[in-house]
């Protein structure tokens, strides 16, 4: 058996080879939010507030419990030849689900991605296919019909992000395995679905660049320029900057690095002269190094300035059901005297 929550949350029974979904919006609901805390007790009030937000039942604790109930009877009952086991058991403060050995169809994933992430410098064809072979579990948004509570939406953040940062890794594989050709269509959707990821213009530009079509990944680059000043009001970042320097001189660079980090060390010392306007010889070294670390600095913050504002929202919406649920909490003090 396996808890799915890399689209529609589902209970994945082996022993008839389906998907159970709760077939409720509530039972969904608890049921992600279960599983997203997995091994933990999850308080009665936290998953009131989960499941009907700012207009809980006049007796929220019983309507809890009845749809404890019905997602009781959809769990299916051990493998035959396994001891005993109750998925979801109740505690004095609330209900927790107990997996034991039981997977989760995002901890599969996690595993998978780093599998191929670490194959990607000795092998990248093969870390492309298990790459690809980690996306294909996806079956839709994450989480996908279990509401907008707290507990699930946070998670369904974090979860996009992982998808995305496994597409960057995917896309940059293919490239590095001379795989141009299937993917260009695939990262122009990508940048269209999220137009201030940088990372996605820079790998379509380069696959543009490697199938000979220079005027559609200069293009790119003039689209990616656009929006990023329209939205944030900055012009795109060095790499950016040097994959389109590296068409218009019908240089072939190769993939580019993704910097993880704020220092000079994360980028090629070619791409950082580049972004720093340095095109000194050896004399010009020394002096060229601060410009290079600033550079590197630069762009170790635009990108993560492009991150932030994707989270601003849901930051946003968080802030709204904190303070709806301190205003409750409240009330129902207030209420009790």
């Amino acid at each position: 058996m396996e808890f799915g929550i890399l689209g529609p949350v589902q209970v994945y029974d082996e022993s008839t080879g389906r998907g159970v979904v709760p077939p409720g919006a509530k039972q969904r609901a608890l049921l992600g939010a279960l599983v997203v805390k997995a091994g933990q007790v999850v308080p009665v009030e936290r998953l009131v507030d989960e499941l009907w937000d700012e207009h809980p039942p006049a007796n929220a604790a019983n309507a809890l419990q009845a749809h404890v109930a019905r997602l009781r009877r959809l769990l299916p009952p051990p493998v035959p030849g396994e001891p005993p086991h109750e998925w979801l058991v109740t505690r004095p403060l609330g209900y927790a689900l107990r997996p034991g050995r039981i997977d989760t169809d995002a901890r599969r994933f996690h595993r998978m991605v780093a599998e191929g992430r670490a194959l990607a410098g000795a092998d990248p064809g093969l870390a492309a296919d298990a790459l690809r072979e980690a996306m294909a579990l996806w079956r839709g948004p994450a989480l996908e019909g279990s509401g907008r509570g707290a507990i699930c939406s946070a998670e369904a953040s974090l979860l996009e992000e992982s998808r995305l940062v496994a597409l960057e890794a995917l896309y940059d594989a293919c490239l590095r395995a001379d795989r141009c050709d299937g993917i260009t269509g695939e990262l122009e959707e990508l940048t269209t679905a999220h137009p201030l990821r940088e990372r996605f213009y820079d790998l379509l530009m380069a696959a543009l660049h490697r199938c000979g079509r220079r005027a559609e990944a200069i293009g790119v680059y003039d689209r990616a320029r656009r929006r990023l000043l329209r939205d944030l009001g900055v012009e795109p970042g060095p790499i950016l900057r040097e994959r389109v320097e590296a068409v218009l001189d019908h240089r072939e660079p190769g993939p580019v690095p993704w910097p993880s980090g704020r220092t000079a060390a994360a980028y090629p010392a070619a791409v950082t002269a580049v972004a720093a306007g340095s095109r000194a010889g050896p004399a010009g070294e020394v002096g060229a190094a601060g410009e290079v670390g600033a550079a590197a600095e630069v762009g170790a913050l635009r990108e993560e300035v492009v991150r932030l504002n994707s989270r601003l929202e849901q930051l946003s919406r968080d802030q709204r059901e904190l303070l709806g649920r301190l205003e409750r909490l409240s009330a129902r003090r207030t209420a009790l005297r």
